[in-house]
């Protein structure tokens, strides 16, 4: 009996991160992630949390305990970086991340001592890059991405930086954040205790993150580093030089973070070469135009392209020349920066990418798309408040006509359907 409390717990903490937009496909090799990282205890008092934010008082409520002894466990799985915690008008909110970027990777984001680094690795290379369902399901279930991509700002000219807009850049980012942790990469720390360590021999100390994410890794088990602006602007240096692929939250304002990646390591890149033409990640607005004139075959930008982007190819003379897939290339400027003779060129890509204007915005977009909006709205009276509730439906009358529709079949709300009627409306008015 005892085996089957232990396994039911963690069956438990399953459906509830499943529960989310960003679940995490069961197999045997997740339950074992979940044994490393959860105690049975705590599998079983996480599972009955909400998915949003919630406060200690709720917690309270759930555990059925007292509000001392709950903040007590919630501060407890903050130092495991299983909860990360946060501020709302004097109020404490905490809420469990999702998978990724989230409790997988901040397991992994400093040495420690208490858990097996080594073992959890290898679980999740087997998870990640033997199973492949999770990496699917991530990057391939909704329209909507996870993460994009930030071009590389010293490969623009003045004239291209002119039309660059403010979300695009990785700096202003970094310019914006009130709080900025450095950590350890999450990928290439796995891929080194699984036995296959980084190909470029690139940096480890480069994993940004941001706001009360940052700062709830720095305070609670110093899972990240606060540091200064102008540390966060050498950690981007350094991964410029190294030639890694800035992958940030796909969000226009506060991104929780960024991440520097190498096509060796990072899962989305691996993703991206093994499943091409479908991309993993939102790609830049940007795309390399390779001049056939002054190119000379030196072949130095098809060995940097994280995303194997790039071929060379024989012309009719015989020599040769790089050739850009178009449907896999990122956008990312690796390419141009190493092109020492200058034939390649980035330009603004003909259609505009759309990036979600916020978290809510993008939880939205691809709960909608993956059919579970419906469990954003009523777990555990997540969405309660006016407040959340007005958050919510904001981001859904700012979509496209069509998604509004799939997001009212979901809901199956009154309300929603008489918001949408009069916002159709309202449209209607303007224009007689």
């Amino acid at each position: 009996m005892g085996h089957l409390t232990t396994r039911d717990a963690y069956k438990s903490l399953g459906d509830r991160i499943n529960w989310f937009t960003q679940g995490a496909p069961v197999s045997e090799t997740l339950y074992k992630i979940l044994q490393v990282l959860y105690s049975e205890k705590e599998a079983k008092w996480v599972a009955l949390l909400p998915v949003r934010p919630f406060t200690v008082k709720k917690a309270a409520k759930i555990w059925q305990t007292s509000e001392y002894k709950a903040e007590r466990l919630l501060d407890h799985l903050c130092d495991k970086a299983l909860l990360v915690d946060s501020w709302h008008n004097g109020v404490r909110q905490f809420v469990m991340p999702p998978p990724m970027a989230g409790f997988i990777e901040f397991a992994l984001m400093r040495t420690r001592g208490d858990i097996d680094q080594k073992y959890l690795s290898e679980l999740y290379y087997q998870y990640m890059n033997v199973e492949e369902d999770f990496i699917k399901d991530l990057f391939y279930a909704t329209e909507t991405k996870l993460g994009r991509v930030f071009v590389q700002e010293p490969v623009l000219t003045n004239d291209k930086m002119n039309h660059i807009l403010d979300y695009e850049r990785a700096t202003h980012i970094v310019e914006e954040a009130e709080y900025i942790g450095l950590g350890l990469c999450y990928c290439r720390h796995k891929m080194y205790h699984a036995g296959h360590p980084c190909e470029i021999d690139a940096p480890w100390d480069v994993c940004l993150t941001f706001d009360n994410v940052a700062r709830s890794l720095a305070e609670h088990g110093d899972y990240a580093r606060l540091i200064s602006k102008e540390e966060a602007l050498d950690a981007l240096e350094r991964s410029y030089d190294s030639n890694l692929v800035q992958i940030g939250e796909n969000v226009r304002e506060h991104p929780a973070f960024i991440c520097n990646c190498c096509g060796c390591c990072c899962e989305a890149l691996q993703a991206a070469r093994h499943f091409s033409p479908m991309q993993p990640v939102a790609t830049t607005n940007y795309i390399p135009e390779i001049s056939d004139e002054k190119c000379v075959g030196c072949g130095k930008c098809a060995k940097v392209c994280p995303v194997l982007a790039i071929s060379m190819r024989e012309n009719g003379d015989g020599r040769k020349k790089a050739v850009l897939d178009r449907d896999i290339c990122l956008g990312c400027g690796v390419c141009a920066r190493n092109c020492n003779i200058k034939a390649i060129e980035l330009k603004r890509r003909p259609e505009q990418i759309i990036t979600p204007v916020n978290s809510t915005h993008r939880f939205v977009l691809q709960a909608i798309e993956k059919g579970t909006l419906q469990n954003l709205v009523f777990d555990n009276q997540a969405f309660a408040n006016h407040r959340a509730m007005a958050a919510l439906f904001s981001a859904i009358l700012d979509l496209p006509p069509i998604k509004q529709a799939m997001a009212s079949k979901q809901f199956k709300s009154v309300y929603l359907d008489r918001l949408l009627s009069m916002q159709s409306k309202r449209k209607k008015e303007k224009f007689t």
